[in-house]
Parts: C-alpha cells; sequence; structure tokens
C-alpha cells in the first residue's frame, strides 16, 4: 500500500489518501480520535452470464425475506467466498469485525473497525483487493456496484459509523446533533462524492433515504443519518451515516465526516435555518 505522486512531487488525482492523511493529520482532528466503522457490502456475480451467484440463469429467486443473515444451501449463496475473505483480512491484519450475508440473495457484508483516522480507508482499501484475489480464485466476480438489479431488490452501500471523543463522552448526543446540523448543512457535497450510480440506489426504498433530501432519526433505516437507540438512552455514542455506496473511496468519505463535523464552521443563521427545519434543538 503505497500513496502515488508525480514526479514533481504532487499526488496524482486518483490519490484521495493524500488530503485525507491532511485532514487527520490537523491538530483538532487528531485531538477528537475519530472513530470509525466501515459496513462493506459487496456482490458476487456468475462470470459468464452477469447474474448474481445463487440465482437461476434468466430467473429470479424467491421474494427477499430469508436471505439476510441465513443458513442453508437455498438461501444462502457464497459463504466459502465470505469465510475465506474473513480469515484472509485477519491473517493480513485487517481490522475486521465481522460478516453477514445480506438481504439480496448473492450479497455479502463484512465490517472493518473501529479504526482510528486514516487507518479506515488503508484497511478497507486492502480489504477489497483481498476480496477481489479471493474471488479470482473461485471464478466469481466481484461488483460493488450500488444497484446491480434493478426493480424490487436492495442495493449495496457502504455504511459508515462514526465518533469523535467529545461524542463518546457524557453529553456527547449534544455533539452529535451539532455534527447532524453541520452534515445537513453540506449535504450535497457529501452526496457528490459518496460513490457512483448512488442515485439508482437511494431512491426512499429498501431501507434508504432519497438521495435529494438529508434526514436523520433514531433507530431508522430510511434516514441519511441513524443514531443508534443505545446512543439515544445512553446520551453518547456514534452516528452511522447510510448514505455512502458500496463503491465510495473511503479515504473521501471519512475525511470529509471528519472535515464537515470538525474544521468546518458554518454561519450561525445557516445552522439556525438548518435545526429549524431538523427540528433539532441544540
Amino acid at each position: 500500500m503505497c500513496d502515488t505522486y508525480t514526479p514533481a512531487g504532487e499526488p496524482i488525482p486518483t490519490n484521495k489518501r493524500h488530503r485525507a492523511a491532511q485532514i487527520f493529520s490537523d491538530p483538532k482532528v487528531v485531538e477528537q480520535v475519530p472513530w470509525f466503522g466501515i459496513e462493506q457490502e459487496y456482490t458476487l456475480m456468475q462470470r459468464d452470464v452477469n447474474w448474481p451467484l445463487g440465482w437461476p440463469v434468466g430467473g429470479y429467486p424467491g421474494p427477499q425475506g430469508p436471505y439476510y443473515c441465513a443458513v442453508g444451501a437455498e438461501k444462502s449463496f457464497g459463504r466459502d467466498i465470505s469465510d475465506a475473505h474473513y480469515k484472509a483480512c485477519l491473517y493480513a491484519g485487517i481490522n475486521i469485525s465481522g460478516t453477514n450475508g445480506e438481504v439480496m440473495p448473492g450479497q455479502w457484508e463484512y465490517q472493518v473497525g473501529p479504526s482510528v483516522g486514516i487507518e479506515a480507508g488503508d484497511h478497507i482499501w486492502i480489504s477489497r483487493y483481498l476480496l477481489e484475489r479471493i474471488t479470482e480464485q473461485a471464478g466469481v466476480v466481484l461488483t460493488l456496484d450500488p444497484k446491480p438489479i434493478p426493480g424490487d431488490w436492495n442495493g449495496a452501500g457502504c455504511h459508515t459509523n462514526y465518533s469523535t471523543k467529545s461524542m463518546r463522552e457524557d453529553g456527547g448526543f449534544e455533539v452529535i446533533k451539532k455534527a447532524i446540523l453541520n452534515l445537513s448543512l453540506r449535504h450535497d457535497l457529501h452526496i457528490s462524492a459518496y460513490g457512483e450510480g448512488n442515485e439508482r440506489r437511494l431512491t426512499g426504498l429498501h431501507e434508504t433515504a432519497s438521495i435529494d433530501t438529508f434526514s436523520w432519526g433514531v433507530a431508522n433505516r430510511g434516514c441519511s443519518i441513524r443514531v443508534g437507540r443505545d446512543t439515544e438512552a445512553k446520551g453518547k455514542g456514534y452516528l452511522e451515516d447510510r448514505r455512502p455506496a458500496s463503491n465510495m473511496d473511503p479515504y473521501i468519505v471519512t475525511g470529509l465526516l471528519a472535515e464537515t463535523t470538525i474544521l468546518w464552521e458554518p454561519t450561525l443563521e445557516a445552522e439556525a435555518l438548518a435545526a429549524k427545519k431538523l427540528a433539532l434543538n441544540v
């Protein structure tokens, strides 16, 4: 894993790590010790027909419902790949913390974190590389497309759980609400950087919020930002940004979250308007 630069020493356009490293080395960000837990969803495809693993060729399986966290040959497709990837990540030192079968058959998820700062992006990139190597050996195609099958099927996201030191301490829920205000005011900026084809996924259906509207809620999978029930009860914890697509660049997403919630300060007028719109008392 390495950064890439031009002969003149400038980061090449695809080197998003450079900017993220600048953000995470800012003293204000360092002081807040930002934690990330990233939920990487992906879909396994049959190599020669470009159709999800386990689906009948040219046809569809039964409706969604029995596949999420499922067991059984008729409901779970690709567990050998998920398990092999988990073991490879552990061997490589990736901070992987779990896996599960997803809502759409042939779709899986693994979680990386909690990771501090730039490490989150590093570990996601390497874990994706390992997954590509394993699917290659298995003769299966990996796709990170956020909506590989159109229609009444769940898309694939990369939900990003995030907290700062202040959020994790007593009174942290107030800090979380202030962060949500800032995120609402930069919704368009975040959406533009949260992955290609995300408009096909963020429709307001299938456990997503609409791409055009920012929202937040407690224990609500249909919001842009979800706060856990436990966080509300304890008055401290973390938030979950449910907007990033499965193909998002983790350096961009984690860097933007830290920048928007720690470094960026809106005007008091903009903050007041956003608080009124979101019914947030800060």
